[in-house]
């Protein structure tokens, strides 16, 4: 295996957050982030760009000499490049973000300060517009038997967002005006502190994409921290374009929706695992079929 190419800055200062960004081919999504980063924070910004295109990472080094890039030849995944960012890190704070948010705000700044005031808060995540600027259900309780029927896809949530099951488990929305302790927040933007990451040994890489955030809250948790959802500060999601929501992308959803169940489910979910197993299974499958159609 090629060892990574890592390009850094000179540093001019410390900087209190390390922004992670783990790009994996959406480099014009990328561009307009860390345009968007530059303007709105004042961060350590560390790209992993995993399945490295020299063309087109390239330019962005010579237009963003401020960013540290780790370029990789391979794709080891989401939480794998999550955790390639944290070693080069040198912030308190870790942010993680979607390379396809755009910075709506100074999000490190304000969620940095209010984790200054909330010592057993050891993530919080913000506010997340999708692109129309609707609330995204960026913040949530961790999965049980509901899930799978009242989730943020599910078509029981689409067709009535308002039903009991959902608002259960889906915690954000206009009436959300304050922060709020929550189960788990979204990797699309989500703050860590550093100490709370490293005590946790940062995100489980058996998780390739799709659901390594809700581990990781979950063993932070276990661990003694909480977590919250600050809705006063923002990013906009443009939801779907970093994975390009390809037939490998709704796999990797599923197989980590089963990894979770299995890792978190005590031995219940072991005895189902095989059920478990089929019935994801069986959704991918309608879902391609959906997308096909």
């Amino acid at each position: 295996m090629a060892t990574p190419e890592v390009t850094a800055p000179v540093r001019t200062g410390p900087a209190r957050v390390s922004v992670v960004l783990v790009n994996y081919k959406a480099y014009r999504e990328l561009e307009v982030c860390l345009a968007t980063l530059r303007e709105k924070c004042r961060a350590e910004i560390i790209v992993v760009d995993n399945a490295s295109s020299r063309g087109e990472a390239v330019p962005l080094q010579l237009r963003f000499p401020d960013v540290i890039w780790q370029c990789r030849a391979d794709n080891p995944g989401f939480a794998a490049g999550v955790n390639a960012g944290a070693r080069l890190a040198h912030g308190e704070f870790l942010l993680l973000l979607n390379p396809d948010c755009v910075v709506d705000q100074d999000v490190c700044g304000v969620l940095a300060e209010w984790l200054d005031g909330q010592p057993q808060v050891g993530a919080v995540g913000s506010l997340v517009h999708d692109e129309d600027g609707s609330i995204q259900a960026s913040a949530r309780r961790f999965p049980d038997f509901t899930t799978g029927f009242a989730g943020r896809t599910s078509r029981l949530t689409k067709w009535f967002p308002d039903n009991t099951f959902s608002r259960r488990n889906l915690l954000t929305g206009p009436t959300v005006s304050d922060p709020i302790l929550v189960d788990w927040v979204s990797g699309a933007c989500l703050m860590v502190r550093r100490a709370a990451f490293e005590r946790v040994g940062g995100m489980d890489e058996q998780f390739f994409l799709y659901w390594e955030d809700a581990d990781l809250c979950f063993r932070l948790a276990q661990a003694g921290w909480r977590t919250a959802y600050h809705p006063g500060v923002a990013v906009t999601h443009l939801c779907g374009r970093s994975s390009q929501q390809s037939a490998r992308s709704i796999r990797a959803f599923h197989d980590s929706a089963l990894r979770y169940f299995v890792k978190h489910g005590g031995w219940s979910a072991r005895v189902l695992a095989p059920l478990a197993y089929l019935a994801l299974q069986a959704r991918v499958g309608l879902k391609l079929l959906r997308r096909s159609a």
